[in-house]
């Protein structure tokens, strides 16, 4: 039985709503190895489960995600973590069941990257995104995948090149989130999106969600390889590992 105490990721199931929860407070919900490892097998977990039809990715604190676990890239690289997130926002597309991201507050770099691979994304108004690769020497390339096809062009441009953060209400406009409604409202806006989600059928969320995800799997399943050379690439450079280290040395001190 799994110690739910040392998980890094919980997996709750109430009727047909399952909830898959980042609890990593140590390092923000940075992802890690572990963390990636733990969320891929509640998703799939949750995937699998007869009496669930809709999946709920949140975080037990504020923070949703803070992007690649820089400690892990700038002692290793990260080949194999860019691989990871890969299927991990392949598997989130390509699931059985509508995914719904509820955001209560910072997403950073590849975290984006999970919300955009979700179908619906609820987040609080004062919520924060930024896409910060571009000021450690990297680029968004494997969230690419999904990300891109969420934004604005001009979104995009603007985000990427400036690593600037931006709002939960902004994000609306950009096309990467759904809805944004105050903080003390989103509960209750998750829940109603949830149950709303809930009446559909089986076969008819599982068809519906295959449609609208053909296009962006295309994506995927064309340019993953590229992406994750291009990013492993940048993670084993010179100057991203100075970048990075010195990050890490700002955050001790």
């Amino acid at each position: 039985m799994t110690d739910v105490t040392s998980e890094l990721v919980h997996l709750t199931v109430d009727g047909p709503v399952a909830t898959v929860t980042l609890d990593s407070p140590h390092n923000r919900n940075a992802l890690s190895r572990r963390l990636v490892t733990e969320l891929a097998d509640r998703l799939e977990r949750a995937d699998a489960d007869d009496d669930v039809r809709v999946v709920v990715v949140t975080s037990a604190d504020r923070v949703f995600c803070s992007g690649a676990d820089l400690s892990e890239a700038a002692a290793n690289g990260n080949s194999d973590g860019v691989q990871a997130i890969v299927g991990l926002q392949r598997f989130l597309v390509g699931m059985s069941k509508p995914a719904v991201a509820v955001v209560r507050g910072p997403v950073r770099a590849g975290g984006i990257g999970i919300v955009a691979a979700c179908d619906i994304v609820v987040c609080a108004d004062d919520a924060t995104f930024a896409l910060t690769e571009v000021k450690l020497g990297l680029t968004p390339a494997v969230i690419s995948l999904t990300v891109l096809p969420r934004l604005t062009s001009r979104a995009a441009a603007y985000t990427c090149l400036t690593g600037a953060p931006f709002t939960g209400t902004e994000a609306v406009a950009m096309g990467l989130v759904t809805r944004a409604v105050p903080t003390a409202e989103l509960d209750d806006a998750a829940a109603a999106v949830c149950a709303e989600l809930a009446t559909g059928a089986p076969q008819g969320l599982r068809e519906t969600k295959a449609l609208l995800a053909r296009d962006l799997l295309d994506r995927i399943d064309a340019r993953a390889d590229e992406m994750a050379e291009l990013s492993a690439r940048l993670f084993a450079s010179d100057a991203a590992r100075e970048a990075m280290t010195a990050f890490l040395n700002r955050k001790k001190g």
